[in-house]
C-alpha cells in the first residue's frame, strides 16, 4: 500500500492555537451577537477608536486583577481578543467589500432535534435556538 499525500506543508497551521482559548472568544462573540446583532460590530460609529479603547478597558480591567467582565461573565482577554479582531478586520483595504448578510433564516430542524435550527439561504449562517424561542 502506497504512503498517502497531503500538500499543505506551506499552509496556515491552526494546530499551533493554544487549546481552550477559542471557546471564550466565541461565547463573547455570541454574547455581542444577541445583546446587539450579528454583524453589529461593522455598523459601529468611529469603530476604529472605539474598539481601540473597549480592548484598553478589557485590557486594563484585566490588569488590576479583575479576570471576569461582570456583564458577560466571560474572560476580559476573550474580550479584548474580540476588540482587536474587529480592529484587524477594520484595517483591511477599504476596496475590499465585507458583505453583510440580511440573514433569510429558512427552518432546518429535523425530527428529534433537541433545539430549532435555522439556515440563512444566502449565506453559509446557521443558528440554533431552543423551541420556546422566537427567531427575530
Amino acid at each position: 500500500m502506497s504512503e498517502g499525500k497531503k500538500f499543505d506543508g506551506e499552509k496556515p497551521r491552526f494546530s499551533l492555537i493554544p487549546g481552550g482559548v477559542l471557546p471564550p472568544v466565541i461565547n463573547v462573540l455570541e454574547f455581542g451577537a444577541k445583546k446587539y446583532s450579528e454583524g453589529n460590530w461593522r455598523q459601529v460609529e468611529n469603530a476604529r477608536t472605539r474598539y481601540f479603547d473597549a480592548a484598553h478597558r478589557h485590557l486594563d480591567a484585566w490588569w488590576n486583577g479583575e479576570s471576569t467582565d461582570p456583564e458577560s461573565g466571560e474572560h476580559h482577554l476573550a474580550h479584548a481578543i474580540c476588540c482587536l479582531m474587529f480592529l484587524l478586520a477594520l484595517d483591511e483595504p477599504a476596496e475590499k467589500p465585507v458583505p453583510i448578510c440580511k440573514h433569510n433564516w429558512q427552518e432546518a430542524t429535523a425530527s428529534g432535534d433537541a433545539r430549532r435550527t435555522f439556515i440563512c439561504s444566502k449565506c453559509p449562517s446557521q443558528k440554533s435556538v431552543s423551541f420556546s424561542e422566537v427567531l427575530p
